[in-house]
C-alpha cells in the first residue's frame, strides 16, 4: 500500500522480471569500452580475480539489502529501512545519496547511448551546438540521446509492465552475447595469448576494484520496486543475491574473452577490446558488432532499471514528507509513480546537451555517495539485529553481526579509494558537483523535523510534516 491517499502499485513481476532488473542494472556499456583497460592494468588472472572480490564484496552487501527488503518490501527500498533503523535525518541522507548515484547513472546512460551510435556510424556527428568542458556537443548526437531518454521515460509511465518487458528481451539479449563470447573462449582462444596472467600487482587489481562500485550498483533497484513484486518475501532477498553472482559470471566471461583473443600489442592498439575480441575469437568482424549491439542493449537495461529505481525512491521521499508530495503521485490508470517518473526521465532528456565530460564528472561524483549509503545501510541492518530481534525476517542472513560488519567495513574501503591520494580521487569538478548536491540536500534537510527511529517512524514523520 503506498502512502498517497488510498491508490496502490500493481503487483506484476515475477522471478524472471526481477532477475532482469537487478542483472540489467548491473551490465550497461562501460564493459565494452574498459575490458582492454582491466586485461592490460591487471592481467587476464589479475582481472578476472579483482571482479569475483569486488562483486563478492557487492554480494555481501547485497546479502544485507536481501534480509532488509524481506522484512520491508516497502518502494524506496533502503529510505524505509535506515527511517526506522537510525531515524528520519540518516534516512534522508542515505536517499538523497543513493539518488545522486541513480540520477548519474541514468544521465550516462543518455550520453553512452550516442556515443556508442557513433562506433557503428562514424560520420553520425553533424549540426554542431557547442562546446562543454573540451567536448563538442553536435544536434544529430544529442538527438539519438534524446530519442533514446523519451522512449526510455514512456515505457515506465505507462506501466511497470511493458519496462519489465522491455527489460527481459534486452537481458536476454545479453545474456546471449556472453554465451557467444563464452563459447568463442573456448573454441577459438588461447592461453598463450591471455599471459601474464597478473600484472601490475596490487596496484593493478585496485584499479580494477575501483571500477566496482559503478559497475555492480543497481542490485538495489530490487527494493526500490518490491512493491510491484509478486512473489514471497524470502525470494525476493534470493533473486537480489543471484542477480550479483550473475554479474560476477558476466564480467568474468567477458575479462577472460577479452584475455585470451588480444595479446599486448593487440590490446594497445584498440579501442572496443571486447569487441575486437570477440571478432577475433570467432575470426569474422559482424561478431565484433554484436558484441557492440551486447552493449547497447546493457545501456538501455541499465538505464531502464535505474530510472525504476530512482523514481521508486524520490517517490517514497515524497510520500514520507522530505521532498514536495508532488512527487508522490501515482498515475491513476498505470500505477506507476508518474510525476517522479516524468522528472528523472527529463532529466535524462537534458543530459545530452552537457556533452561527455560533464556527465563523467556527474557518474564519478555518484560513485561516492552510493558507497557512503551502503555502508549507512549496513549499520542500519546491525542496529536493527540488536535493537529489533523479534523482526519477521523471511529471509534471515546466516551470521549476521559478522556479514553486517563487512559490508559495513568494505563500503567504507569503497568509500575511501574516492578520497584524495587514493586511486579513484574525485577532481575539482567531482567535488563541486558533490558539495553543490548536499547544500541542496541541506534545504530539504532543515524542512522536516527529526522525530526518532522505529516502526512507526515514518507516520510520526508524515504526521509532523502535514504532507
Amino acid at each position: 500500500m503506498t502512502r498517497q491517499d488510498d491508490q496502490t502499485f500493481v503487483r506484476v513481476l515475477g522471478r524472471a522480471d526481477v532477475l532482469a532488473v537487478g542483472f540489467g542494472a548491473m551490465i550497461g556499456f562501460g564493459w565494452v569500452v574498459l575490458a582492454g583497460e582491466w586485461v592490460t592494468g591487471a592481467g587476464t588472472a589479475g582481472a578476472a580475480l579483482a571482479f569475483v572480490i569486488g562483486g563478492a564484496v557487492m554480494a555481501v552487501v547485497g546479502l544485507v539489502y536481501a534480509e532488509l527488503v524481506s522484512a520491508m518490501p516497502k518502494a524506496g527500498g533502503e529510505h524505509h529501512y535506515v527511517l526506522r533503523g537510525l531515524g528520519a535525518r540518516w534516512a534522508f541522507v542515505t536517499s538523497w545519496a543513493m539518488v545522486l548515484g541513480y540520477l548519474s547513472v541514468v544521465a550516462f546512460e543518455a550520453v553512452a547511448l550516442p556515443e556508442t551510435a557513433l562506433y557503428l556510424f562514424p560520420d553520425l556527428q553533424a549540426g554542431l551546438l557547442w562546446t562543454v568542458a573540451g567536448y563538442d556537443v553536435y544536434a544529430t548526437w544529442v538527438l539519438v540521446g534524446v530519442v533514446g531518454a523519451v522512449v526510455v521515460t514512456w515505457l515506465n509511465y505507462v506501466g511497470i509492465r511493458p519496462a519489465a518487458v522491455a527489460q527481459t528481451i534486452a537481458v536476454a539479449f545479453l545474456v546471449g552475447v556472453a554465451l557467444v563470447m563464452l563459447t568463442g573462449t573456448v573454441v577459438g582462444g588461447s592461453a598463450e595469448t591471455a599471459e601474464p596472467w597478473f600484472t601490475g600487482g596490487m596496484a593493478g587489481m585496485v584499479g580494477v576494484l575501483v571500477a566496482v562500485p559503478f559497475l555492480f550498483v543497481g542490485f538495489d533497484v530490487i527494493p526500490q520496486s518490491s512493491e510491484e513484486i509478486k512473489l514471497p518475501q524470502r525470494h525476493i532477498g534470493r533473486l537480489l543475491v543471484v542477480s550479483v553472482l550473475m554479474a560476477i559470471a558476466f564480467y568474468v566471461v567477458i575479462v577472460v574473452g577479452t584475455g585470451f583473443a588480444l595479446d599486448d600489442d593487440a590490446l594497445a592498439g584498440t579501442q572496443l577490446a571486447a569487441a575486437d575480441g570477440m571478432a577475433t575469437l570467432w575470426g569474422h568482424p559482424a561478431f565484433g558488432t554484436l558484441l557492440v549491439l551486447g552493449g547497447i542493449a546493457g545501456i538501455l537495461t541499465s538505464w531502464n532499471a535505474f530510472l525504476i529505481g530512482a523514481s521508486r525512491l524520490v517517490y517514497a521521499m515524497a510520500a514520507s514528507g522530505m521532498l514536495p508530495r508532488w512527487f508522490a503521485a501515482v498515475h491513476p490508470r498505470y500505477r506507476t509513480p508518474s510525476h517522479a517518473v516524468l522528472f528523472i526521465g527529463g532529466l535524462s532528456v537534458l543530459a545530452p546537451l552537457f556533452g561527455d565530460n560533464m556527465l563523467t564528472w556527474l557518474v564519478n561524483a555518484g560513485g561516492i555517495t552510493i558507497t557512503m549509503a551502503y555502508a549507512i545501510v549496513a549499520i542500519t541492518f546491525l542496529v536493527l539485529r540488536r535493537r529489533e530481534p523479534g523482526l519477521e525476517r523471511p529471509f534471515r542472513v546466516s551470521a549476521g553481526p559478522v556479514v553486517g560488519t563487512v559490508a559495513a567495513v568494505a563500503s567504507l574501503v569503497l568509500l575511501s579509494l574516492y578520497l584524495p591520494g587514493m586511486p579513484a580521487a574525485l577532481g575539482a569538478p567531482e567535488w563541486i558537483i558533490v558539495g553543490g548536491w548536499w547544500l541542496a540536500g541541506l534545504y530539504f534537510l532543515t524542512r522536516f523535523p527529526e522525530v526518532g527511529y522505529g516502526a512507526d517512524a515514518e507516520e510520526r514523520l508524515i504526521r509532523a510534516t502535514g504532507r
